[in-house]
Parts: C-alpha cells; structure tokens; sequence
C-alpha cells in the first residue's frame, strides 16, 4: 500500500488503532457493482434469473439450499426462491444473517436497479460467505453458533405494500421453519437492508428485539462508529417481522433515509455511485463484532 493510501485509511478510520483489522468494505462493493450491474431483478424477468443464477455461482462450493415456492400474488401464482447458505459452527445453534436480493416489481419499467436496495447487503452477505468459507474450509467448523446466510425472494410488494403483498419469502420460510423445529435453533436473527448508503444513517427499528438492539450498538461502539447507528428510532415492516411474531430474537439493520428526505428510495437514482466501500466496512465490522458477542452468550 502506498503511504498516501495507509494515510487515508487512517483517516477514514480515525478512531482505530493503526493496527485494526477491518472488514474487507471493497470487496463487498464489487460483489455490489456485480450484482446491480445485472440491473432490475424484478420477479419473473429475465434480470431475477441472472440474480439467481449470480447467487448459485458465488456458493456453488459452499451447503447451499434453494427453497422454492410458489406464492399468491397480485398478479397470480409466482415461483419465487430463497437461498440459503449454512457454515456449521461448535455451538449448538443459529445465527441467521438475511437480505433481500430481487427490486420491485411495479418498477420494472424504470430501469431500476436497486443498488442499495438490494444488491448492497447481498454483496455485503457474499463478502461475509467468503470470510465463512475460509473458516469452515477443509471440514472445519466455527468457533461458536452455526451461522446461515439466507437471501429472500419476493420482499418487495407486486402492486402496493400491504401485509399481504410483501415479504413473501421471510413468510413463507418463518412459516417452514416454525413447522419442522429450526426457529427454535436460531439464537439471533440479523437482517440487512439498505445500508450501503454513503451517507449511513441505521434507524433504530423498534420492531427489533431490545436486546439484540443494544447489542448492535456495543459493537458499533467498540469500532467509534457511533455516529452511524441508533440517532432516531422508528418502526419498519420488514423481512423480520415474521420472525419477530414467531419470538424469534430479530434484529432489522436498515437506514431508510436514503436521500434528501428519502428521495433516492424507489426510484432510478438508486444506483451504484449512492453506494460506498465505506458504508460496507461498518456494515461489516459491525455484523461480525455481533456475532463474536452473540457467540458469547
């Protein structure tokens, strides 16, 4: 590294140490660039399958499950697919890290790409997956809780949110999972949503588990990324929700103030440019220092 380049660093980073060890922000960028380079990823276009297509060749060598359903919608019957990767831990239990992967539907005629909704936090997951698969490679196990990564389908409403049009993946799975005896392994629930905005600003989602809330915070306190997390508090319908409503501890990390009052959200100017290296260093940071803590427990 050039000395101009460990100087910015350090600038970037200027409440650390010299010697601390970040999450690798760039490579989840280019895992971002990637994934909204295929551009809208509407459900039953052809950008959805090269989504899907994007996520089987990144864990194509990691435990990777493909649940498919099929969901009653505005505009009839529609397969829709979850996937989820599982890296095996020491402890018994399930840490679940979740994002959404596909744009919204009624905007398919917009160009819009959901580069912070959506792509950002599946690059950001996919960058996680590379630090998991060193760690479990050769058989090996982590050191705490089994942690999976889980990519929903189907988040965003058909026609206009409502309870029924939206999240159709998180429902449909929370609802598999009650059946057959998983929710009861999940020891946290971590969704990520919109958080590679420049300008970072997570909302306190008060949905959220208390607990996990505040257990968010003491990580991003450890790195002095204080500023970026928990100044205003709200409440968001989210892929958590039916986690939430089963008991499951759910956390929902998201900032929803993506542009002047908002302005970017939904819209074709949801492009790559909005999205930081940076931002996905925090995001990052913080996921992990989570999970250590929850590992601790």
């Amino acid at each position: 590294m050039r000395l101009a380049t460990w100087i910015a660093a350090l600038v970037v980073f200027a409440p650390l140490t010299a010697l601390a060890q970040h999450f690798d922000g760039a490579k989840a960028y280019e895992y971002t660039r990637e994934f909204a380079a295929i551009g809208p990823r509407w459900v039953t276009g052809q950008g959805h399958t090269k989504a899907e297509n994007l996520l089987r060749a990144r864990f194509q060598h990691d435990p990777v499950e493909e649940d498919t359903f099929m969901a009653d919608t505005p505009i009839g019957p529609v397969n829709l697919r979850n996937f989820i990767v599982r890296y095996p831990g020491k402890k018994q239990g399930v840490i679940v890290l979740a994002t959404h992967y596909e744009t919204n539907y009624p905007l398919r005629n917009i160009n819009f790409v959901g580069a912070n909704d959506g792509a950002a936090t599946t690059g950001l997951l996919m960058a996680i997956g590379d630090k998991l698969r060193a760690q479990t490679a050769g058989g090996r196990q982590l050191d705490g809780y089994s942690v999976w990564l889980v990519f929903f389908d189907g988040e965003e409403a058909f026609q206009s949110w409502s309870q029924s049009d939206s999240t159709y993946g998180s429902r449909h799975l929370a609802a598999k999972w009650g059946r057959d005896g998983t929710l009861g392994k999940i020891k946290a629930f971590i969704l990520t949503d919109m958080i590679g905005d420049k300008d970072l600003d997570i909302q306190r989602e008060s949905n959220s588990t208390a607990w996990l809330v505040d257990l968010v915070k003491q990580s991003a306190h450890k790195f002095g990324y204080d500023r970026y997390f928990f100044q205003n508090e709200e409440p968001v319908e989210d892929d958590h929700l039916p986690f939430v409503k089963r008991g499951v501890p759910s956390i929902d990390i998201i900032d929803l103030d993506y542009g002047p009052n908002n302005s970017y959200h939904h819209t074709a100017q949801d492009t790559l440019d909005k999205v930081s290296a940076r931002s996905l260093t925090i995001d990052g940071d913080v996921i992990l220092e989570t999970i250590r803590l929850l590992d601790q427990k």
